[in-house]
């Protein structure tokens, strides 16, 4: 036997390919895939439309009338004052779609391959929220269709709302990296469902979402004027032109400067549970 045919070759293990430009179009090449998975299962997306028009009809039609917005109880007024409530929650809301699809490739073995391949650490996860957030952009369109049916109306111009349904994108996109933390530290995605939703109903109701923060108690108050989520609420209410006069802005920070807590809010988000998320997809196993 030679020498050559009693070595045997090792095949080499696959190193991941460095440059932002790679990582781009490893992100790019995972989120359509993602994508196309989502168009094959339409009733993903149709059941995620369901609860926010179902928010937006109930709020609307049962409360509307029963809550003073700004000294008025005027339906409409409250509408109007609604509307931002309901487009943030559901862009955070779909922070639990992307936890339960994360820890489903887990539970599959898809993110172990996914690992074994060169490609840029971080895109797997990247990928998955770019594709979540296209699909929130989606929601938020049919939803702000069904908000102008119910008489949800912009009044500061179209380039301003533009910049509001940009920052609730940001914000959604911010919390999808929760998400993806969740769905990487959790074995079902049972699990990474419940534990997306049940850290989100305090943030999403002690906010200004849904009634006026200053008729809560101190302390709740304190915690909804410096919810990022508030934040957020705050700034759409303001670029779409829906805070009714009279309506008494609180004195503190974030809600004084809506916009740019919003963006320092969601960026803060970003970088955090980003970095958290990928040192966790390193070490994440099946």
């Amino acid at each position: 036997m030679s020498a050559a045919q009693g070595t045997y070759s090792r095949r080499p293990v696959p190193t991941a390919r460095g440059g932002a430009v790679q990582s781009v179009r490893d992100s790019l090449v995972v989120a359509q895939r993602n994508l196309i998975r989502m168009a094959r299962i339409p009733e993903v997306v149709i059941f995620g439309l369901i609860q926010p028009i179902m928010f937006v009809v109930l709020f609307s039609y049962v409360f509307g009338g029963s809550i003073a917005v700004g000294g008025s109880t005027d339906p409409a007024t409250y509408r109007e004052f609604l509307m931002a409530g309901i487009f943030a929650q559901t862009v955070t809301f779909a922070t639990a779609g992307a936890g339960a699809g994360i820890a489903d490739d887990m539970h599959k073995g898809l993110i172990d391959r996914f690992r074994s391949l060169p490609m840029a650490r971080g895109a797997v996860l990247t990928g998955r929220t770019l594709a979540d957030l296209v699909q929130t952009a989606l929601t938020l369109v049919v939803l702000a269709v069904v908000a102008v049916i119910v008489g949800w109306r912009i009044h500061e111009g179209v380039l301003k709302a533009l910049a509001g349904f940009a920052l609730l994108l940001l914000l959604g996109y911010a919390f999808s990296w929760i998400g993806a933390l969740i769905g990487l530290s959790v074995r079902t995605p049972e699990a990474a469902t419940s534990g997306g939703l049940i850290w989100l109903f305090p943030l999403t109701f002690i906010s200004n979402a849904f009634v006026p923060a200053d008729n809560m108690p101190t302390v709740l108050r304190t915690i909804a004027e410096w919810n990022p989520f508030s934040a957020t609420v705050q700034a759409a209410r303001q670029l779409f032109g829906n805070l009714p006069e009279g309506y008494p802005v609180p004195a503190a920070w974030p809600m004084q400067h809506p916009v740019w807590a919003s963006l320092i809010w969601s960026v803060l988000i970003i970088v955090a549970f980003r970095s958290l998320a990928v040192r966790k997809y390193r070490s994440a196993t099946a």
